[in-house]
């Protein structure tokens, strides 16, 4: 589906040229989900006892991290006090080879904000060079139904205008903006909607070129 604006570039997937906002959507049911199957030479495969690195490992290249130190930092503040949960909440997809190349975790809200019971889709991220090979999708779904395994029936996902590609897969997910953050984020779902002109997000007018863009452009 076409942008609503032309850039001076091309927007990468996870990319600081876009401003940033942060984003939370929610999908109210969890029982019709769609079925993606991996590519062939792949498997799914859990969490277990020294996969921290990994993790950072692919959480850096797909540039939710900016280094091992960040990494350190981030998974201390997920998941270092609750180690013992993950091997029932973490995914990895493995090549061939028995590399780990994506991730996602069926977790919650981390700071104990939310009492609605919902599942939170956390840490979504695909190794730079596994990406454009059909794992996301896969990855996405497999997890949501973790997600309504682990007892939820409804999920939210956190996510930010820098990731509007995934942001995208989540409203195709029937995914939509918690209508609080569809107000407090408004101008970041308009840029969400000029990025992508998706169905789920007509009710917000497209931002403009210079509303998009941090002025910071010559930067990947």
């Amino acid at each position: 589906m076409p942008a609503l604006v032309e850039l001076p570039f091309v927007p990468d997937n996870h990319d600081s040229r876009i401003r940033y906002y942060e984003l939370l959507l929610h999908r109210d049911r969890l029982d019709d989900l769609p079925r993606y199957a991996l590519p062939e030479g792949y498997r799914f495969c859990m969490y277990r006892p020294g996969d921290r690195d990994a993790w950072i490992a692919i959480e850096q290249s797909a540039k939710e991290l900016t280094g091992h130190a960040q990494g350190l930092e981030v998974w201390a503040r997920y998941f270092g006090w609750n180690e013992s949960e993950l091997p029932a909440r973490m995914v990895f997809i493995e090549n061939e080879a028995g590399e780990k190349v994506a991730t996602a975790t069926a977790y919650f809200d981390i700071y104990g904000r939310d009492q609605s019971g919902a599942g939170w889709l956390h840490w979504v991220a695909v190794r730079r060079d596994a990406q454009r090979k059909g794992l996301a999708r896969p990855l996405i779904a497999y997890t949501l139904r973790l997600i309504r395994e682990l007892g939820s029936t409804h999920a939210k996902i956190p996510t930010q205008t820098t990731t509007w590609v995934a942001c995208k897969l989540y409203l195709d997910f029937g995914f939509t903006p918690i209508p609080q953050n569809a107000v407090n984020s408004r101008d970041g779902w308009r840029i969400m909607r000029a990025l992508t002109d998706h169905p789920a997000l007509q009710a917000f007018d497209p931002a403009a070129p210079e509303e998009i863009l941090t002025g910071e452009e010559d930067q990947a």
